[in-house]
């Protein structure tokens, strides 16, 4: 059965953190991740830097092969960067392993990944191959995906539980009664872990409410 893992991993141990040593301020969310041929292809939005500042803080980045602004929505880019597989981390032992990236979200303080594989000996894989190559993560949660009282939409636990607590406390109320910092600290997360959770949570409701109901 497909499982999901949670883990975080210092900013500076994926290759899209070298961007926060010249600006710190800046939020990347991954969008997806592409293996071509011999290329390893992140799609990631950026924001909170102006797009020359964002390419220029990548120019000197080892393995870089090219990086390119696709798109952007307001003060939002979204970029297209190519390593050489050569340049071995996370992203190569996501793509070694199959395992789906469903988030990745990257400050300062460092990486927040959801990520999905199709049974619990392909997440051991991933994480085998992490420890075999030095690379560091610390998992914060594993869990199956289960349906939600029988809907054809699946949310984790964890994000459910979140969702839950949210909604208890108030979060979503017109004023607030309760703030991203109250919540994280009553579940025991960092906010931007709870940010992440609401975030794939809203966006599985919706897809199957929606957009696919």
């Amino acid at each position: 059965m497909a499982t999901v893992m949670e883990f975080t991993s210092p900013a500076d141990e994926f290759p899209l953190g070298t961007v926060f040593e010249n600006l710190p301020e800046v939020t990347i969310n991954m969008e997806r991740l592409l293996p071509q041929e011999d290329l390893i292809i992140p799609y990631f939005w950026v924001r909170g830097a102006a797009a020359e500042d964002i390419e220029a803080a990548f120019e000197t980045h080892a393995g870089l092969v090219t990086l390119k602004l696709i798109d952007s929505v307001d003060d939002e880019y979204l970029m297209r960067a190519e390593w050489e597989p050569e340049y071995f981390g996370i992203l190569s032992a996501l793509t070694e392993t199959n395992i789906s990236v469903l988030s990745g979200v990257g400050t300062k303080a460092g990486w927040d990944f959801e990520v999905r594989g199709e049974s619990r000996e392909a997440i051991s894989d991933f994480r085998t191959n992490c420890q075999a190559h030095d690379i560091p993560i610390e998992i914060t949660a594993v869990h199956q995906l289960l349906p939600i009282q029988g809907d054809d939409y699946e949310l984790t636990d964890t994000q459910r539980e979140a969702l839950v607590l949210a909604y208890e406390r108030g979060y979503f109320d017109s004023p607030r009664e309760a703030s991203l910092e109250d919540i994280a600290a009553e579940l025991g997360i960092t906010q931007q872990s709870l940010s992440s959770r609401l975030r794939r949570g809203h966006r599985r409701l919706i897809g199957g409410t929606l957009i696919n109901p």
